[in-house]
């Protein structure tokens, strides 16, 4: 006679003996399929190896934070947040302030941070309680709350910043004298993080390797407090939710303060986020900078693997690896091949939409399946 235990593991117990090939292939046909992407678009793109492995780098350590922010709602069953737009807009309202009053350096780059923070929290609110009276429909909401919200965003920096709120430094406003110019020089602020500590290896020949170590010990720190959180009393209500609100709601779990929270959660890394992103860059597109984060971030993690409801750390660092080594090698690989750089750009967002486009169709496939096993 078999225990239950052995009954689900097999006849031997072992469950190494349980690993199903074809399933895993299954499981991980998309961060397979864009490997082969990456690996074939840098073979015909013709980059250098250091130079490829300077840009991945570049793109990973700015990237991160953005892409993992949206793991805690994911986890807390609240599908995939668009409205980490509001976390980017609390960044750069903080990087107007810092660089209105020519505060540069770590020092402006901490106080940009500080700024930001209260902001994020605010704006994550506001989402939050907006999602809890759209549940089930939060992904859609965030799209149309990002719409709303650049609106907002505009009007203050076209017209309130500069007319009731005034600007000191006079080549950050438009010449009217009244709104910002379309991009804001970060100079003071460039490189602040990810120039404290910089290692370069060489390859013997070309260009040696870049790699910002402050910056990528400051996102391997993120990894390991999200680690750390999922294993506290908060983590555990958060995965609760996600499985299941009326359980977690009988259990005695404040289903919507913890949903609110985890949009919180979500919102204040992706203000980090954004601010890790502008200070490598070193410019801020005004009105722009902070219109696509929802989507590529998105995008990105639903290539390294993940779905509307399930995302690991590893399958976010994944996505940012093969989303934007595909972004690099694209344009090169498409000129080289059909003669044309604009279709290896048409490629990448084709992607970065396409693979939104079929998460949330499989998700309400997955949806109409769960009811039918329910009926």
């Amino acid at each position: 006679m078999t225990t239950p235990q052995q009954d689900h593991l097999g006849s031997s117990g072992d469950p190494r003996k349980r690993f199903d090939v074809m399933e895993a292939l299954r499981r991980n046909v998309v961060p397979l399929l864009f490997t082969v992407l990456c690996v074939v678009g840098a073979y015909y793109s013709g980059l250098t190896l250091p130079f490829l492995i300077n840009e991945i780098i570049v793109r990973m350590a700015r990237n991160s934070f953005l892409v993992i922010s949206l793991i805690i709602p994911i986890l807390a069953g609240m599908g995939l947040n668009f409205g980490i737009v509001l976390g980017a807009m609390a960044g750069q309202f903080a990087f107007i302030a810092t660089a209105n009053w020519e505060i540069g350096g770590f020092v402006g780059l901490i106080l940009t941070v500080i700024l930001s923070i209260p902001l994020a929290i605010l704006f994550g609110w506001l989402t939050g309680k907006l999602f809890n009276n759209s549940k089930g429909k939060e992904m859609i909401t965030g799209i149309i709350l990002g719409f709303f919200a650049n609106g907002v965003y505009q009007f203050i920096c076209l017209y309130i910043l500069g007319n009731f709120i005034p600007i000191r430094v006079a080549s950050m406003l438009i010449p009217g004298g009244i709104g910002l110019r379309n991009t804001i020089d970060l100079k003071q602020i460039h490189y602040a993080l990810d120039n404290i500590w910089k290692i370069s290896i060489s390859f013997g020949s070309g260009v040696p390797v870049t790699i910002p170590v402050v910056t990528l010990l400051v996102i391997v720190a993120l990894c390991v407090g999200m680690v750390l959180l999922f294993k506290t009393k908060l983590g555990q209500d958060f995965r609760a939710v996600g499985q299941n609100r009326h359980i977690a709601e009988v259990a005695g779990i404040p289903v919507d303060r913890v949903r609110v929270l985890a949009i919180i959660f979500s919102t204040v890394l992706a203000a980090l986020g954004q601010i890790i992103f502008l200070q490598n860059l070193g410019n801020m597109n005004t009105y722009g900078s902070h219109v696509q984060v929802g989507t590529f971030a998105v995008a990105a993690i639903l290539i390294g693997g993940a779905s509307v409801s399930k995302a690991t750390i590893g399958q976010a660092l994944m996505g940012i690896l093969l989303f934007h080594t595909l972004f690099i090698v694209s344009p090169l690989a498409g000129k080289n091949l059909l003669g044309n750089v604009q279709v290896g750009e048409f490629f990448r967002v084709f992607v970065a939409y396409g693979v939104i486009g079929v998460a949330l169709a499989l998700h309400a496939w997955q949806g109409v399946r769960r009811k039918k096993g329910g009926a």
